[in-house]
């Protein structure tokens, strides 16, 4: 396997575009995607946890519901949801791009990130469905990744290369997320594709599957969206045999939508609102895989340790405490915490005890923009890894007047 460009155009049979449309009053901000399969693809996806639920979330569930998906339809600046004609503005979103590309609308998946409460007029839409059209191309997911972002800062992309019973395939993605990200699922958007045959069915499972260990291990402030989804793609233009069960080539498949999704998961949580430090926590040593998961989540999501991390502080208490809340069953005195970046790694605190350690040196190691927070819990093999950032003082900016 091997990192390539290209996105989610990177897969054979994919196009992809983004432009302005004027839902957004900045003009230099792209607001409308859209992604095109040559052919119709088996498709599967996973959603927010909200009980609030944007209305392009129940038109694509229902789209989804015969396992196939052709085209992918999504707008930034206005999340339409709480509006009383929300399903209205979807399925019309839906029909435009049939208009358009002649992909039936119910083979659409259609998303919208932004504001939520506020209507949505169709209006800029479906004047901009000849430009966005127009644009379609193998090298539109730059553009693409660009118009689904808000107060995201950086376009998130990633494709892989791997190879499927003697075929190449490729298997790329797009994703947005900067804030109302929390496990289960987040503001978060992330669309993926790929030209690996793989029936609907399997294709669900390995995104099911993947997603415990990935997206629901991702938390920027403690807030789920109302909005966020993942969706997949599958068009089998590599031409490898269909996987339609488990086994090896099934294996190789989930290994790459893994390797696509952890850094997905990692340019989200580096590029959380007013972030500055990118935190990962490397729970080892548990008892069991959902003891670790807890306790990974726990550290990531206390605001407590994220301030300390904004500080360069080694407030390693804060860890433990944040581990003695989270309701998983561990043994506090058997606990080791340690700090690592590309300045080293440092021990502070052993068996659920502090040890000598230099502040210096913490210092110098917690100042850099990417920091692992190593915790080992001291009492079987298993391990899990969240990912989060630090609290500044930017979020509150960023979040104080978001809506107007």
């Amino acid at each position: 396997m091997k990192l390539i460009s290209g996105g989610v155009c990177a897969a054979q049979g994919f196009r992809a575009s983004g432009i302005h449309c004027g839902i957004r009053k900045n003009h230099s901000k792209k607001d409308l995607a859209l992604i095109v399969s040559d052919v119709p693809a088996a498709a599967a996806a996973v959603y927010t946890t909200n009980l609030v639920k944007g209305a392009p979330l129940t038109v694509t569930k229902n789209h989804l519901a015969d396992g196939k998906a052709q085209a992918v339809i999504c707008n930034s600046g206005n999340a339409n949801t709480c509006n009383a004609n929300g399903i209205e503005i979807a399925e019309a979103m839906c029909a435009l791009v049939e208009q358009a590309t002649g992909v039936p609308a119910a083979d659409v998946v259609v998303a919208s990130t932004g504001v939520i409460g506020q209507p949505l007029d169709i209006t800029p839409i479906a004047a901009g469905m000849e430009p966005l059209t127009a644009g379609l191309s193998r090298d539109g997911s730059g553009s693409a990744a660009r118009a689904i972002m808000t107060t995201d800062t950086v376009k998130k992309e990633i494709a892989v290369e791997f190879t499927l019973g003697g075929k190449v395939c490729r298997l790329g993605g797009i994703a947005k997320g900067s804030g109302m990200i929390h496990p289960n699922m987040a503001t978060m958007l992330v669309f993926l594709t790929t030209d690996a045959a793989i029936s609907a069915a399997m294709l669900h499972k390995a995104l099911s599957s993947d997603i415990a260990n990935t997206f629901h291990m991702l938390s920027v402030d403690g807030d789920t969206s109302t909005n966020d989804m993942v969706t997949v793609l599958a068009n089998g233009l590599a031409g490898n045999p269909e996987i339609t069960a488990a086994g090896p080539d099934f294996t190789a498949f989930m290994e790459a939508l893994n390797t696509v999704t952890v850094q997905l998961c990692r340019e989200i949580a580096g590029d959380g609102e007013g972030a500055t430090k990118l935190l990962e926590c490397v729970v080892t040593g548990a008892d069991d895989p959902q003891t670790a998961r807890v306790c990974a989540k726990s550290v990531i999501c206390s605001s407590l340790v994220k301030a300390a991390m904004f500080g360069s502080d080694a407030n390693w208490g804060r860890v433990l405490c944040a581990i003695g809340y989270s309701g998983a069953d561990v043994d506090v005195h058997k606990i080791d915490v340690s700090f690592r970046s590309p300045k080293g790694e440092i021990p502070v605190c052993r068996d659920g005890a502090g040890i000598p350690f230099s502040e210096e040196k913490a210092k110098e190691i917690l100042l850099e923009k990417q920091i692992e927070i190593l915790v080992s819990l001291g009492e079987g093999a298993c391990g899990a890894t969240a990912w989060g950032c630090d609290l500044t003082y930017d979020y509150v900016k960023i979040n104080g007047d978001y809506r107007t």
